[in-house]
């Protein structure tokens, strides 16, 4: 009888899956995904990354108690034990390093500095490597710990975030946070060879698990409709399933996870986990604080199945099984615990406090409404702020927004420049009241009463609880450009000089410490206004209901915030300064050379340079 191809592969499937049978249970048989907590290969210690305290805290699992808290620097994201060593390797995402810790005796020991923003962070068996990405400018590093320093450096994509090591050990799996499309790097060549898009509606894929005995991954995300400006059609959660075989027929799934349980809505999925015997996947959603249990179907079609729901704490971002399969950990980002559940039960078995809350209590309150797509934040439970603007970062999408085009913007330095949206429609945070109560998230609101106008009387004053949002809206600082680690390159140098000069005009409206103008009043027929400009870029879009003049956007952190201009019609800094600016009408640049363009964009990349 001759063998096909695809029997060949149902046998290989069925030698893999009684192999796994008789193998005894472990954490490298689940494979090595990125996390905020991991567990060392045992199972006696786990570690949990507190990226509001900037401390990793490594915790018993024995006795459930906290060993050690080490400080780490500023937003540490993944982690991961070296190994089978109780080594810690600590992505530092706001620092610009990879933090080595000897979780036994709670100290750092060791550090390499990297580019910018190491996100996810893997280990490989035998702790002799350790691959990390960078969210910025997309690369995934390889690490010798032992040194430490970097090995090799591969540029993969655009804002590399999640990161698996497949089983065997022989290809890393990566995400593109913006586009959730996956590459795998072949650890022999160091070379991406293979890639698995989807479609260009996913978006924040910040994370992604391996299978222990199939050729699957997984990935959760969010669908991001921009032609729907509502809440019950915008923002849809997902987890993706992967065929990672190589060859004809590849496969690339979705499985909507708002209708998984019925019509139970959930939102904004952040992590998932698979149990080491590959029968289980655990998929944590921060805006709705639930978690989802699921059956892992060997079916190469539904692929997953409705088990159990538990209800969380606060904006639980982790998910990490033991390696012996009999308990997982949820963590509980805003309530700072980790929780532990009884794998077979589902009931708590313990509550472990991993830091003190390291927030004031308006900071706190105002990013907990942030993260909630519940009441009265939200009515429908499918969005919440923090789908568009996580961590005070864009979603990297142009919105069909009912006055326009608009393309999401990053929250930091907002409290320096209001008026806030690109036309300048409202002049304080506590306006977006209008948008919790309107179409887009249909809540209850903060506000007890009347609402007032945007731009007219304030709202500030009017509710706690709509000041605490206004409060953490406003506390994103801007942080120094990677460009400008060493101080301003000679082309950087050169480029401020051509921004600042009177032949370009940049600086006309790219003013102060925050580059740009925006709260400048203007007298008009109707009155004092905001300050707006007429650029061009508006009279493409047919849909626009609110002018063609726009706010002044600050230019700190630009180098990361494409695409720019309202409507996202420039997909680099070269375009804003060239095809996107065909009548001079965005500075003058026309008359530039090739060498000036680049020296201006140079510039432009190290803000902020101090």
């Amino acid at each position: 009888m001759s063998i096909t191809p695809t029997r060949l592969r149902h046998i290989s499937q069925a030698v893999m899956l009684t192999v796994a049978t008789l193998a005894p249970c472990g954490s490298a048989l689940a494979g090595t995904s990125n996390s905020l907590i991991d567990i060392s290969a045992e199972g006696t210690l786990l570690a949990c990354s507190n990226r509001d305290s900037g401390t990793v805290t490594i915790v018993d699992l024995k006795t459930h108690t906290v060993l050690h808290e080490v400080a780490v620097g500023h937003h540490p994201e993944g982690v991961s034990f070296v190994g089978t060593s109780h080594q810690l390797a600590v992505a530092v995402h706001g620092d610009d390093r990879v933090q080595f810790v000897d979780a036994d005796a709670g100290k750092a020991t060791g550090t390499v500095e990297v580019f910018d923003e190491p996100y996810g962070i893997v280990s490989n068996a035998n702790g002799t490597r350790v691959y990390v990405t960078l969210d910025y400018p997309g690369q995934v590093l390889e690490i010798d710990p032992a040194a430490p320093s970097i090995v090799r450096a591969l540029d993969v994509g655009r804002f590399i975030r999640g990161i698996a090591l497949e089983p065997g050990g022989r290809r890393l799996l990566t995400t593109e946070y913006y586009t959730a499309i996956v590459r795998a790097i072949d650890l022999d060549t160091w070379e991406v060879v293979d890639e698995w898009a989807g479609s260009s509606q996913e978006n924040l894929a910040r994370q992604i698990a391996v299978h222990p005995t199939r050729p699957k991954a997984y990935l959760p995300m969010q669908r991001s409709r921009v032609t729907v400006p509502h809440g019950s059609g915008a923002i849809f959660p997902y987890v993706a399933i992967v065929d990672t075989e190589a060859g004809e027929g590849k496969r690339r799934k979705r499985v909507q996870m708002d209708s998984f349980r019925g019509t139970y809505v959930v939102a904004n999925p952040w992590e998932v986990a698979v149990s080491p015997d590959g029968t289980r996947l655990y998929v944590a959603f921060a805006g709705t604080d639930d978690l989802f249990v699921c059956n892992v179907l060997d079916d190469n079609y539904r692929e997953l199945e409705y088990a159990s729901l538990l209800r969380l704490g606060a904006n639980p971002r982790a998910v990490r099984v033991a390696p012996d399969g009999g308990t997982f950990y949820v963590y509980n980002a805003l309530d700072f615990e980790v929780v532990a559940y009884d794998a077979s039960t589902l009931q708590e078995q313990a509550r472990i406090t991993v830091c003190k809350n390291p927030l004031e209590g308006e900071i706190w309150l105002g990013k907990r409404l942030f993260y909630s797509a519940r009441q009265p934040m939200v009515g429908r439970r499918w969005i919440s702020c923090s789908s568009c603007h996580p961590d005070g970062e864009p979603d990297g999408r142009t919105w069909q927004q009912p006055e326009g085009l608009r393309q999401t913007q990053p929250l930091f330095g907002m409290a320096h420049t209001h008026p806030i949206h690109w036309s300048a429609d409202r002049d304080e945070v506590q306006d977006f009241e209008h948008t919790i109560r309107g179409p887009l998230m249909q809540g209850r609101g903060l506000i007890r009463g009347r609402l007032n106008d945007s731009l007219g009387k304030p709202n500030k004053g009017l509710s706690r609880e709509l000041d605490a949002l206004a409060a953490y809206a406003n506390s994103h600082d801007v942080p120094l450009s990677p460009y400008a680690k060493n101080g301003l390159s000679d082309a950087a140098q050169r480029g401020r000089k051509l921004f600042f000069s009177s032949e370009t005009k940049c600086a006309t409206c790219h003013s102060g410490p925050y580059f740009c103008d925006s709260g400048s009043r203007t007298d008009s027929d109707s009155g004092e206004t905001f300050l707006l400009h007429d650029v061009g870029t508006g009279q493409d879009d047919p849909s626009e209901k609110m002018g063609t003049a726009y706010d002044t956007p600050t230019l700190l952190g630009v180098y990361r915030s494409a695409p720019y201009l309202h409507d996202g019609s420039a997909a680099t800094l070269r375009d804003v300064l060239t095809t996107a600016n065909p009548e001079d009408r965005h500075g003058r640049t026309r008359h530039l050379s090739e060498q000036e363009i680049s020296d201006l964009v140079e510039f432009l990349k190290a803000l902020p340079y101090e």
